[in-house]
């Protein structure tokens, strides 16, 4: 199968995924009376959904990373794969939220996005932004041919990358940081006033680091194909 065609399996299979997780988003916040994530109580304790829930979280990322490795032919595709599939199943999480509930209302509404290791808050608008990082560079790395001389992650946009990841983590959990040793009751109680927009948008930055070097790389090279390359 040509590297487009699985682009475009792999997108179907993310927008799939997608549908499901809105849908079941939905059915427990309405069970719970949370459509809108942001009000007080946040995170009331109500049989075995907080466990469930973390082993959804994590589930999910074993499924996004299985289709990677499953549509890639080496590991830079794999990763590439994983990575598109990741930005465009979050993007569209939200999109079929407002088409069932009709929420999010806005992009500067908070959302509940994480709860591995600590719980993440955000505006919606963040998450879609570094989706839309993601689904760029696993474009970039799974269509687009490289010489084997120029197919190794150039370190430097790598380490900027994790940096601003990093950063970005620390921004989404700041309030649920400033309380974790004071047990599960508080954290669940955690409700953001501020997001730090100045660090996110520095965090933002330094995460672009391998989709602004992976294009010129691309631009410089052998251009736009499927990958004939093992070394790609």
């Amino acid at each position: 199968m040509k590297e487009e065609h699985k682009l475009m399996v792999v997108g179907a299979y993310a927008a799939g995924m997608a549908w499901v997780e809105s849908a079941l988003v939905y059915y427990v916040r309405t069970m719970i009376g949370r459509i809108d994530p942001y009000q007080p109580h946040p995170l009331p304790e109500i049989g075995g959904f907080g466990p469930a829930e973390l082993v959804r979280e994590a589930a999910t990322l074993v499924m996004l990373l299985t289709v990677g490795v499953l549509a890639g032919r080496n590991w830079r595709s794999r990763l590439g794969y994983a990575v598109f599939a990741f930005g465009v199943w979050d993007i569209l999480y939200y999109v079929f939220l407002r088409v069932m509930c009709d929420w999010p209302q806005s992009l500067l509404d908070w959302d509940l996005l994480f709860l591995i290791p600590l719980p993440w808050w955000g505006p919606v608008l963040a998450p879609v932004l570094i989706a839309f990082l993601m689904v760029l560079w696993g474009v970039l790395a799974t269509q687009f041919e490289e010489s084997p001389r120029l197919a190794s992650m150039p370190w430097k946009s790598t380490l900027l990358s994790v940096l601003g990841a990093g950063l970005a983590l620390g921004v989404f959990m700041a309030d649920s940081l400033k309380v974790a040793d004071q047990g599960v009751e508080v954290l669940r109680e955690v409700l953001p006033r501020r997001f730090e927009w100045p660090l996110f948008s520095l965090a933002l930055l330094l995460m672009a680091a391998p989709v602004v070097s992976r294009g010129r790389r691309v631009r410089g090279g052998s251009g736009c194909g499927s990958q004939g390359s093992e070394a790609a």
